[in-house]
């Protein structure tokens, strides 16, 4: 746990985007290998659950962190930044 927590620290990067990136991961890595080792009770439900974990909290990470660059903005799949329509 502690080298995780080690690793998302040396990971995090100085944009907002890359910080909420990195602080997803971890956090959705921990969780997931607390839920994965909890159902399957060994250290492969850990793992398994761990990875999946990670890899949705990056994603989840990465989209609070984009739109907390410009609040008032969004990003588009196309990379261009627009002000965001009313009620977003």
């Amino acid at each position: 746990m502690a080298a995780v927590a080690a690793l998302t620290l040396a990971a995090s990067g100085c944009t907002t985007e890359d910080r909420y990136t990195a602080g997803g991961a971890g956090i959705g890595g921990l969780g997931g290998a607390a839920i994965g080792a909890g159902i399957t009770g060994d250290a492969r439900g850990a793992l398994i659950g761990g990875a999946i974990g990670a890899g949705t909290g990056a994603v989840v990470g990465n989209v609070v962190g984009r739109s907390q660059e410009r609040p008032g903005y969004c990003r588009y799949s196309d990379g261009n930044i627009y002000r965001c329509p009313a009620g977003y």
